[in-house]
């Protein structure tokens, strides 16, 4: 998931942020798919979230949207509990929750398409997809279409609906924690984890500053489940993820026995539903509806279902991210 440069790129300011532990057990996590299309809504049903008359918010969508009743979500779908795909090939977690709810305020259907993370923004812009969601992490470098890693233009940038907070943790070996505590021991150390992420962004800053001699070796992949396959298998001596992502992991692989975070979250940031800059209709209406399910309560309802509610926002924002 997956920001998730790209952060899902490292945010201006660190903070430690404490998400609840997970509470649902037992899922089963599948390897995404590649670049496949969902062609049912998030929810798994044919029929359209409800009528677009009669939701309340559906004035607020652009017209074409309306008229099509369908939103498109680019996501990379190998990001559990964030989104990811159940033992019958249906796309659950929060981010397909939280779509489902919002529908019902606008009218439609949020349909989501599996792609590689650090696709999703490019498919955004060519107009593949209305919407990235993906526990994509809001950042200035995102929102004015900066590379992190070179410091260039690259395009023009999206907007974002910011709707949770989360942190990055560090995972290992259940029983072999190597003496890792924090990212300055990983130095000497070989660190996996998905490409185009915060966990990325983290583990290049520290490599920069490790002693001669103890070279931070890092391998990237294109999906967090890949990483996780990598460490299981003695490949590595730490995974990093998104802190839901990890924690998630640490419950659900192996019964609970093959994983175990280790020291603080931290660079906590807020995830962003991504929109285009030339489309401020569509993310002012996804603002209103995630307002809308804050105040309902559906969200609270979703984020407790997940286990993760103390990353819980009381507001939808604009480009928080710093």
């Amino acid at each position: 998931m997956t920001a998730r440069s790209t952060r899902r790129t490292t945010a201006a300011h660190s903070r430690i942020a404490a998400v609840g532990a997970l509470a649902v057990a037992g899922a089963v996590l599948l390897t995404g798919c590649g670049d496949q299309t969902e062609k049912k809504g998030s929810s798994g049903e044919s029929e359209g979230a409800g009528s677009v008359s009669a939701a309340p918010l559906a004035e607020k969508l652009p017209s074409a949207i309306r008229d099509k009743g369908v939103i498109k979500v680019g996501s990379d779908i190998a990001y559990a509990p964030v989104e990811f795909k159940d033992g019958s090939g249906k796309t659950v977690g929060i981010d397909p929750d939280l779509a489902d709810a919002m529908g019902k305020q606008l009218g439609v259907r949020f349909e989501f398409e599996n792609g590689t993370f650090d696709t999703l923004i490019t498919g955004l812009r060519s107009g593949r997809y209305d919407i990235a969601m993906s526990a994509m992490t809001d950042t200035k470098d995102r929102q004015e279409g900066i590379d992190s890693d070179t410091g260039k233009k690259v395009g023009e940038g999206v907007d974002f609906v910011d709707y949770f907070t989360a942190g990055v943790s560090i995972y290992t070996k259940k029983g072999d924690d190597q003496g890792i505590k924090g990212w300055s021991d990983l130095c000497g150390k070989k660190v996996v984890l998905q490409r185009g992420t915060v966990s990325e962004d983290l583990a290049k800053d520290q490599a920069k500053k490790c002693p001669k001699g103890k070279k931070l070796s890092i391998e990237a992949f294109d999906n967090d489940q890949q990483a996780q396959t990598r460490l299981r298998a003695g490949g590595a001596d730490a995974g990093s993820a998104d802190f839901p992502v990890a924690a998630y992991s640490v419950k659900t692989s192996g019964g609970g026995k093959d994983f175990e975070l280790v020291g603080e979250q931290v660079e906590a940031a807020p995830y962003g539903i991504a929109v285009g800059k030339d489309n401020a209709g569509l993310r002012d209406a996804l603002k209103a509806a995630m307002d809308a399910i804050i105040e309902n309560g559906e969200y609270k309802k979703v984020l407790d279902k997940w286990g993760v509610a103390e990353g819980a926002v009381t507001e939808a924002t604009i480009n928080g991210g710093k």
